[in-house]
């Protein structure tokens, strides 16, 4: 549907009409495993788990249904509390968490041992030694702010997916324990929803077989049975193991792409179509899940989308085009889920082993969204994002003539919006001082056609920010001045 033109690269054809629900999710999962530092196919590992437990146990079919997202959705909050954690620890948030999910607590040496490691790493031993003590002392009430921090968006995020609100209840309530020693509410036995107590079983089996052993797993099942967990649900988990029903196709070794088809294979919603509209909202979702991650990119990828889709726009581009331009540029960081808080909001020059870390980001993105069948040619324009015209850009260092029009104008988006946002080592600037800055690097590193727009935009922008500012009560038309320059719709 779309045509070639031999300054702009070839663009390949696309098509959101054959999107399942299921093949979505699916793959969205991977980035859902970086933010807690998981195995990949974690979330998948224990949707199969969980999912087999509540068919042993009868769950009625509405609920399995939202157990089925619960499971892979469980960990959409997760990167909101990222930054909180790497500031607690002083060091990596995602192996913090990993770590964490590992620990008995009740041990102080066993916990001073996994921890250690992770725990202002660059300072000297005194000072690691007091930031232990005081994780300590402080325990109970970090738990409880992380604890809500990640449940309470993740529930947010899942119900904005239209997941219905069993499988909401299910995320949020998922750290509460039997035995009433949970978060966020204390929750205490059969008052605690049936799905959060599966999901919570179906997470931990995973999380210990993954790293210790099914044998582990079930041991630990065992000793937490009647404080961390149901009872009734531990007993249908043990029957199942003992079976040899229980981990086909969902251990590490059976490979994620194994279990993933498992896990599919399952799909309540028998691979139904998704129309256009849910595909955004699962986009924009994800882009809010992105952007949690550190204070200072809290709106990026929804102020590069709008930049991104104003240029377009501007230019001319069909419809179809402008669309799939939005939908890659909500989803160009999802790779950055998998940096830790440590370099994202670092505030000093980062070393080489860490922009090495953050080089990877776009391969990752690629990773995550080309799991999509449709989702191919956006997965390119989202992970070449930081490609130049001159071949300066990565991962790849394409050139002009292997770019197509719509990743030069994310890639120009990109540039601007972080530009136009406040970072941990500098103000947010002027959109004019923006277009200052980029353009003596156009033609060599940016298009000039998308600059030319970006100009013809902000001289818009500034027209109508200073005409809105003129009256006496200042009604902007087209909403406010947004953090990256753009006048967008309310």
């Amino acid at each position: 549907m779309t045509e070639t033109s031999a300054s702009f690269g070839t663009q390949i054809s696309y098509a959101d009409g054959e999107v399942s629900l299921s093949e979505v999710i699916s793959a969205m999962t991977f980035a859902l495993d970086l933010t807690e530092g998981a195995i990949p196919g974690h979330s998948l590992r224990s949707c199969l788990l969980g999912m087999r437990i509540a068919e042993a146990m009868n769950i009625p079919e509405e609920m399995r249904t939202s157990l089925y997202y619960a499971l892979q959705l469980k960990d959409t909050g997760c990167s909101n509390n990222a930054a909180r954690v790497s500031q607690l620890v002083g060091g990596d948030d995602r192996a913090m968490k990993w770590t964490s999910k590992l620990t008995d607590w009740s041990r102080p040496l066993r916990t001073v041992k996994s921890l250690w490691p992770m725990v202002l790493p660059d300072k000297n031993v005194v000072l690691r030694v007091v930031r232990l003590i005081h994780m300590g002392l402080t325990r109970e009430k970090n738990n409880r702010e992380m604890t809500q921090l990640r449940c309470e968006r993740g529930a947010e995020i899942v119900r904005k997916l239209d997941m219905g609100e069993m499988a909401a209840e299910a995320v949020r309530r998922i750290d509460e324990m039997w035995d009433g020693s949970g978060h966020p509410g204390g929750l205490k036995g059969r008052d605690i929803p049936l799905l959060a107590r599966l999901c919570s079983v179906a997470q931990n089996l995973d999380v210990f077989a993954s790293e210790e052993g099914i044998e582990a797993a079930i041991n630990v099942l065992r000793k937490r049975s009647g404080t961390w967990f149901d009872p009734q649900i531990v007993r249908v988990a043990e029957s199942l193991h003992a079976s040899g029903v229980l981990w086909v196709d969902g251990c590490v070794s059976d490979g994620v792409e194994r279990t993933r088809a498992a896990v599919m294979d399952l799909d309540p919603g028998l691979h139904a179509k998704l129309v256009p509209e849910r595909v955004d909202h699962i986009c924009e979702a994800f882009a809010s899940i992105v952007d949690a991650k550190s204070p200072f990119t809290y709106s990026h990828s929804i102020g590069v989308a709008d930049v991104a889709v104003e240029i377009a726009t501007e230019m001319g581009l069909p419809a179809d085009r402008v669309q799939l331009v939005r939908r890659a540029a909500l989803l160009h960081d999802i790779g950055k889920l998998f940096v830790p808080n440590t370099i994202l909001d670092k505030q000093g020059k980062l070393t080489p082993e860490e922009w090495a870390v953050v080089l990877e980001h776009p391969r990752v993105t690629r990773s995550i969204l080309e799991r999509v069948s449709s989702f191919r040619e956006l997965a390119a324009l989202a992970a070449e994002h930081h490609e130049k015209m001159d071949g300066s850009g990565y991962p790849l260092g394409l050139t002009a003539s292997q770019m197509s029009i719509e990743s030069r104008l994310i890639g120009l988006a990109d540039t601007y919006a972080a530009l136009a946002e406040k970072r941990p080592y500098r103000q947010a600037l002027d959109p004019n001082d923006i277009l200052a800055m980029l353009a003596p690097s156009v033609p060599a590193k940016f298009d000039p056609t998308c600059f030319a727009a970006l100009e013809a935009l902000v001289a818009r922008w500034t027209h109508e920010k200073a005409a809105a500012l003129s009256v006496e009560t200042p009604e902007p038309m087209f909403g406010e001045w947004s953090a990256v320059g753009v006048a967008t719709a309310s």
